[in-house]
């Protein structure tokens, strides 16, 4: 049986940061907001990001933020003027919650916590008047109608605005499984794939590695990518993880989006590993020409470098014994130990997914241009961003522009 919501409103699809946004600026500007979720409870991927801790934003100067988004920095940008890091960290202080800057210019409420900015976030919109319909699934468009699948079954809604802010297709038992992607397509839109980012890649341990070392992590250690086409490397500095089919972590997710591209197009990719970024290679060199005596070249690795444990079994892994005798050798290698990378994890493993809703088929207010009133929101749009702050700023400001553009879509035909 098919019914409808008696009184017109203005749906937003998704009920995470995007969509919860764009449903607070539309009902401040004092219109009827209805959001759903197929999810029992509101903001479950936020809810998740904040278990160490929520990273709302980064305090890096905006012209240096706005590059982190790559390819689609031209499109980021603009949005990032609108509704920028400042304009977040504001907009948080407003619910109550105090902000503070850490040691790595990463912003997090007070106590680092999701749960309460989330509690108060929900209390301000229903403030709004806006209405909550959980357990809702979004099935498609049904004459014109966004149909869903509910509890009481099948209901047909007749919005006079929607916002899609559905997430990409990492984290699915959370809601974001990108099933929405061939609803889209029915309508003639053009989705790019989406893709894992921010994601572990697969390597190819020796049994021994991989029975000795699987999920202890690599810390205080720098990165790089070695690529094919340039000798130039941007290091990062930060921990990554051991598995039993790869290595994860954060300090791979910050060169995820080059990696994975890399793979795609030579069929693999080389990280390079510094080992020990307190000493230089001359210093290293040094040390380790120092008499070994009756030590085992193990006790001599962690007396003079520093080394041991997982970072010794790195070497050991890609180092052949000539490398592992010779002074010279073993120090490049501590300092740019070269670990070859397989196809990035499966998207369903990724912090979050790239591709989605392409920006050439939208607006600049994120409308679709061949579904009148339909605005797209948040990471089913086809950006992608580092961890960091980056990710969840994006969604943000997607969510104000997607917001203001309903605003001023229903304004114009009021």
């Amino acid at each position: 049986m098919i019914e409808s919501l008696s009184s017109p409103v203005i749906a937003v699809v998704g009920a995470g940061p995007a969509g919860l946004l764009a449903a607070e600026v539309i009902a401040r500007a004092g219109y009827p907001v209805a959001v759903f979720d197929a999810k029992p409870s509101v903001g479950r991927k936020l809810l998740r990001a904040g278990i160490g801790g929520l990273n709302l934003t980064h305090a890096e100067p905006l012209p240096s933020f706005v590059t982190r988004y790559g390819e689609r920095t031209g499109q980021v940008a603009p949005m990032l003027d609108r509704f920028g890091p400042a304009q977040l960290v504001e907009w948080v202080q407003g619910l109550g919650i105090e902000t503070f800057v850490g040691s790595s210019q990463r912003v997090f409420p007070g106590d680092k916590k999701a749960a309460p900015f989330l509690r108060a976030w929900l209390k301000r919109l229903r403030g709004l008047g806006v209405e909550f319909h959980m357990r809702w699934r979004w099935l498609g468009w049904q004459d014109g109608a966004l149909q869903f699948d509910t509890p009481d079954g099948v209901q047909c809604v007749h919005p006079r605005a929607t916002v899609l802010a559905l997430g990409g297709a990492s984290w699915p038992e959370l809601g974001s499984d990108g099933k929405w992607v061939s609803a889209l397509e029915q309508q003639g839109l053009r989705v790019a794939p989406l893709k894992p980012s921010n994601c572990g890649f697969q390597v190819s341990w020796s049994d021994h590695f991989r029975e000795r070392f699987v999920r202890q992590p690599v810390k205080s250690v720098r990165a790089a990518l070695s690529l094919e086409d340039s000798d130039q490397q941007d290091w990062h500095s930060g921990e990554l993880m051991v598995t039993g089919d790869g290595l994860e972590g954060g300090l791979l997710y910050a060169l995820s989006a080059v990696a994975r591209e890399q793979v795609a197009q030579y069929g693999h990719a080389t990280v390079l590993l510094d080992l020990n970024p307190g000493r230089t290679e001359a210093q290293l060199v040094e040390r380790l020409s120092q008499p070994q005596g009756r030590r085992s070249l193990a006790k001599h690795l962690k007396s003079k470098a520093g080394i041991d444990g997982v970072k010794a079994g790195l070497l050991r892994e890609f180092c052949a014994n000539s490398v592992m005798n010779d002074p010279n050798q073993l120090a490049r290698h501590i300092k740019r130990l070269p670990v070859p990378l397989g196809q990035p994890f499966a998207v369903d493993r990724a912090i979050s997914s790239a591709g989605g809703v392409r920006f050439e088929d939208l607006t600049d207010d994120l409308m679709l241009n061949r579904l009148t009133g339909v605005f797209c929101a948040g990471e089913m749009l086809d950006w992608e961003a580092p961890t960091g702050g980056y990710l969840l700023t994006g969604c943000f400001a997607s969510g104000w522009v997607a917001g203001t553009g309903v605003v001023t879509f229903l304004q114009a035909s009021d």
